[in-house]
This record gives structure tokens, C-alpha cells and sequence, in this order.
């Protein structure tokens, strides 16, 4: 545009509208993790069972998965683990939303149905309302035995569901403030209820239908709510994004993109992307769970290494906690820390807390400042103010787990945990610049 100096280049514009491309097949912790291995697999990655004897080899590429909604990818390095070590990137798979109870379906006067759902995590409540929503998620079905049932995918192909605000004239005071009730005033509309169907079937008979099975081989589901209109790139300039989910779906995207990129290394580059960071990730397929250090231990193992060189590999390792930041907010400047202020379009953020919420400290925050300075690219700095008590990470949950130097960082955010979330074109480029030299260095 003329007369303005404010400039994204081809690259930028491109990589945004890939990351938009990866957050619309990404509806669901359990897409993600199909659209990274989707994104893997032709640079090379091979898929391991975590049930198999796995036999690696240096330069190797792989790709394991928990609960299908939690991911480890790595590359094997050229040196052994405990000469130097890996080079680790977390992030997670899960964003705030709402989540479907059992038996969902619910009748309004014989006239309408709508969905019984409950929080996940801690989304901004008021931004779902008049929305077109859908539901994603995994759906379980009966196998060869009671102990090994099979899942599938499930993404509706069209706008399903609304969760309607009440009008302003039965609401008068809703423009000074309203508490929103999770259980009255959260649950979406489906449709019209028809005379002679039964709500108990509605749901199950739509899934079946879509994924051509048998409603009698459904036995449960973890399904989602999600935004469906796919985000946009926006702006004066075209400089910034909007779209769901880019906590932490943008880190995972730029993840994936660094490792696939990267070049063969000394040490072994690990991606980890968990389930359940909104939720506090103490489950199976969470920060909280063995799962990275069984799958580090394992590649020492498949390399022929013993548990003391397991642990050399740790002592040589640094890990990067990949979560979103806070952005400078343009109406309410004065919730940020009077010097620590990153921007949109600034750079990849450093997060840093005395409370130790996130990992950093001087020695990682130097390590990372250097990454970004032969990365070309800027860096930012983000601290709480210090009457504000601010969010964490799945940093320092790995670190309980993990005696490694670890560091947190994000990219600028508007609207965290809002439906639609405000990033900055320039920043998705750079960090994902980032992370590659994390992975080649």
C-alpha cells in the first residue's frame, strides 16, 4: 500500500497463510497431531509404536504419539546422545473450548435441541456467542477386543452449532457487564426438533452417517466445539493474524516447519507437542506424564547407550517451552509492566518470572537471545506486572521431569484465549526461524 512504511514481504504473508492452512485442519488436539505427522511424513519421518522394540539410527527421522492427541517427533543426531545431547521444543496440542458431556442432547419445548457441554479450560466466554461452531474430535469404536477399541476422526463438514446471545431489550445491562452462567447460558442450539425423532439418536446418527459406520459399534466420543470459519490475515498492511486456536497451534505449526527444515545436527532435535496444557497436563498424554523422558531414555536404549549415558545426554541438553505471549494491548496499556512491553510484529518474546512460572532464567535467556541473533531475527522481553499475577507454561511441569536448562518463549498475542486470537505476521516467520536454529545449532 503506498505511503506507508510498514512492510510484509512474500515469505511472511506465505508462511501466515500456512499457518491458517494448518489451524483449519486442526480442529482438535487429535487433528493436530494428524496435520503435524501429515506435514512429517513426506520430509522423511517414519511413525514408531510406542508398543514395538524400536531400532534407530543416527540421521533417522521419527515420529511417536500418545492417546493420538500428544506427539514426539525427532531427528536422530550425527553424534551420540551423550556427546551432545538434545535440542527440545515443547509446545501443546489443546486450546481453551468446550467439551461435549455424555448423552448431550437436550429437547427446548418440544421445539428445539441443543448440546450439554462443559469448559475446557479457560476460554474468554463471552467471544463464542454467535458464532458459527462445529464440533472435532475422536470417536470410539468397538475392536477386536473389550481392552483394544478403535478411534476415529471426526471434523462435521459444515457449521453445526450457535451459541445465541439474549437480545439487548430482555438484557438491558448486558452492555455494562454480565456474568455468563456455564450450565444455563453456554450451550449451542443444533437445530429444530422434528416430530418423531428421537434426540437420544441425533448426534450418534449424524456420526455415523459422516463416517460410515454402525451407531451400534459407537461407544463414546471426545468431542470439542470449535470456530469454524478459517482465520484471516488483516490489517493496514496485511500485518496481522486472526484466527482460533493460535494458543499454542502457531508454536506447533512453526515446530513442525523448523524440525522439517532443519539441517542434519550433532545433537538429536526433538519436537514435543502435549495434550491437556489448559487443563493443567497431568494426565497420560500431558507435560506432567513420562512421556518425553521414556521416549529420550528410549532413543539412548535404541542406540546401544546405557542409563548413565542417558543421563550425560540430559546434562548436555537445552530445552525451549514454546507458549504464547502477551502483546502490548492498544486500549489498556496500563495492565503491562512499565518496561517489559513486547509488540506485535516485534519478535519472539522471552517470558521470565521471579515466581519461576516460566523456566527462564539468565543462562537459558542468554542461550535463547543468542539463537534469535544467529537466527536474524529480534527478541523481545515479557515480565507480569507486579500486582498482576500472570499464566504458565508446560516449561516447568517438563522441568520437574527433565534436569535440563529450559527457557520459555512465545510469540506477541492479542485476545489470549479468546475465540479469536490477534498474532502478528511478522513474528510467525521469525520464530519459526528460531526454532530452526535451535534444531541446527
Amino acid at each position: 500500500m503506498s505511503g506507508t512504511t510498514f512492510q510484509i514481504t512474500p515469505e511472511e504473508h506465505k508462511h501466515a497463510n500456512e499457518l491458517l492452512n494448518f489451524v483449519q485442519s486442526s480442529p482438535s488436539p487429535f487433528h493436530a497431531v494428524k496435520s503435524v505427522i501429515d506435514y512429517l511424513l513426506p520430509f522423511g519421518f517414519k511413525e514408531l509404536r510406542l508398543a514395538d522394540k524400536w531400532s534407530l539410527t543416527p540421521g533417522g527421522k521419527y515420529v511417536a504419539t500418545r492417546n493420538g492427541s500428544s506427539l514426539i517427533a525427532f531427528v536422530i543426531g550425527l553424534s551420540s546422545p551423550e556427546e551432545s545431547g538434545f535440542h527440545i521444543l515443547g509446545a501443546h496440542t489443546d486450546s481453551p473450548t468446550f467439551r461435549l458431556k455424555p448423552f448431550p442432547v437436550i429437547p427446548v419445548e418440544g421445539k428445539y435441541l441443543k448440546l450439554n457441554v462443559e469448559t475446557y479450560g479457560g476460554p474468554i466466554l463471552n467471544t463464542w456467542l454467535d458464532r458459527p461452531l462445529s464440533l472435532a474430535g475422536r470417536i470410539v469404536t468397538k475392536g477386536k477386543s473389550t481392552y483394544t477399541p478403535n478411534s476415529m476422526l471426526f471434523k462435521s463438514p459444515y457449521s453445526l452449532l450457535t451459541i445465541p446471545n439474549l437480545a439487548i431489550h430482555m438484557n438491558r445491562k448486558v452492555n455494562e457487564g454480565i456474568a455468563l452462567n456455564k450450565q444455563k447460558d453456554l450451550l449451542p442450539l443444533l437445530g429444530m426438533l422434528e416430530e418423531g425423532i428421537n434426540k437420544d439418536e441425533v448426534l450418534i446418527q449424524l456420526i455415523s452417517e459422516q463416517l460410515q459406520i454402525k451407531t451400534e459399534n459407537i461407544l463414546d466420543f471426545d468431542l470439542f466445539l470449535y470456530e469454524n470459519d478459517r482465520g484471516s490475515i488483516i490489517g493496514l498492511n496485511q500485518e496481522f493474524i486472526s484466527c482460533s486456536r493460535l494458543d499454542d497451534l502457531a508454536m506447533v505449526h512453526a515446530g513442525s516447519w523448523a524440525l522439517a527444515h532443519s539441517n542434519r545436527n550433532q545433537a538429536t532435535s526433538v519436537l514435543a507437542c502435549f495434550d491437556n496444557e489448559e487443563v493443567g497436563s497431568t494426565t497420560k498424554q500431558g507435560a506432567a506424564s513420562p512421556f518425553l523422558s521414556s521416549v529420550l531414555e528410549r532413543i539412548s536404549l535404541s542406540l546401544g547407550k546405557d542409563r548413565e549415558a542417558y543421563y550425560q545426554a540430559l546434562s548436555r541438553s537445552f530445552m525451549v517451552s514454546a507458549d504464547m505471549a502477551h502483546a502490548l494491548h492498544p486500549n489498556s496499556a496500563e495492565m503491562h509492566d512499565p518496561v517489559n512491553r513486547p509488540i506485535l510484529n516485534g519478535g519472539p518474546v522471552i517470558k521470565i518470572s521471579a515466581n519461576m512460572s516460566y523456566t527462564s532464567d539468565a543462562e537459558s535467556t542468554a542461550v535463547f537471545q543468542g539463537i534469535c541473533t544467529d537466527a536474524q531475527v529480534p527478541v523481545q522481553m515479557f515480565v507480569n506486572r507486579s500486582d498482576e499475577r500472570g499464566g504458565t507454561t508446560i516449561g516447568p511441569i517438563s522441568a520437574t521431569h527433565l534436569d535440563i536448562p529450559s527457557v520459555d518463549v512465545g510469540n506477541p498475542l492479542l485476545g489470549m484465549h479468546s475465540v479469536r486470537e490477534l498474532g502478528g505476521v511478522k513474528d510467525h516467520l521469525a520464530m519459526s526461524r528460531a526454532f530452526k536454529q535451535l534444531f541446527n545449532g
